[in-house]
């Protein structure tokens, strides 16, 4: 095979995959059983969502990108075939010496604009809606080390605590830990609550980071970044701290557990915690005994 074939057959063969991959719906992982925010074998796409503003993620990729790339790169195969077989040097043994085409050069300069233009008013929505919450009924405060994340519940009276990894020889299947993701302390959240999330590192830079939320922020040293989550589903999500921070960075996961009201309540109570509207009243109370 000449390498003039093989070219084009490299080519093409690229060119047919990209097509394929943004054609191709994506194959979510299965969300039956408690485990919802877990990647499986073989999954190819994006974990189930959780949370509003993953959906909304999704929705941007699978209805308005995964369509523009296939259309992008099926007219950039076609437009290279056609050049290949056109302008080769049996076919056109005599090149053209033009060297400016002024229509030309004004439409591969505006169609981009205007394929950016489509593109950034969308993401800009999705930006503003994803940064923060105005209505949040709750605050969870994130502390990252070096290298186990420490979790804050501000409105819930004084519930503090360090969640570290499960040691692989410490990992209990039959309980639904996973190896590298399960830690001794799960975040307990409750579902259909805006969460405001407040995050801040002791030491060096970390990234708290759940998939099926859509949620990933740097945690600094010295500042507190700002995001929020609704969780849709109860359910089990496992993240991982996504900024590098140190030879312990990989072993450093993320779970939470998301239940109801009810039961967040409950464990709140078991915590020696307290529900804000609690907390409240005997502030009240206290109050008005002085």
């Amino acid at each position: 095979m000449t390498i003039k074939r093989l070219t084009f057959w490299t080519i093409f063969t690229s060119f047919l995959a990209m097509a394929f991959l943004a054609v191709v719906p994506a194959f979510a992982a299965d969300t039956a059983g408690e485990v919802i925010g877990l990647a499986k074998n073989w999954q190819y796409g994006f974990q189930p969502p959780g949370s509003p503003m993953k959906e909304k993620m999704e929705h941007f990729h699978n209805d308005l990108l995964v369509p523009l790339i296939t259309v992008i790169s099926i007219f950039v195969m076609c437009l290279l075939l056609y050049v290949i077989v056109r302008f080769n040097k049996r076919a056109n043994p005599v090149p053209s010496k033009t060297t400016h085409n002024t229509m030309l050069e004004v439409v591969w300069t505006l169609v981009p604009v205007i394929i950016l233009v489509i593109l950034v008013v969308p993401s800009m929505k999705l930006l503003y809606y994803v940064d923060r919450t105005t209505e949040a009924e709750m605050t969870l405060n994130i502390t990252g080390h070096q290298w186990y994340w420490g979790y804050d519940y501000p409105d819930h009276g004084e519930i503090s605590f360090l969640s570290n990894l499960v040691p692989d020889a410490e990992i209990d299947e039959s309980k639904g830990q996973v190896r590298l993701l399960s830690t001794d302390n799960p975040v307990v959240l409750p579902v259909d609550t805006n969460i405001r999330l407040m995050l801040t590192a002791s030491d060096v830079l970390h990234a708290w980071a759940i998939p099926s939320f859509g949620v990933k922020l740097d945690a600094v040293p010295g500042r507190h970044n700002e995001t929020w989550v609704r969780i849709d589903k109860p359910g089990v999500y496992f993240g991982q701290c996504s900024e590098l921070c140190g030879d312990g960075h990989g072993f450093m996961p993320i779970e939470v557990h998301a239940v109801s009201q009810e039961i967040f309540a409950q464990w709140v109570k078991e915590q020696g915690g307290k529900m804000p509207e609690k907390l409240a009243k005997a502030g009240e109370e206290a109050a008005g005994k002085e």
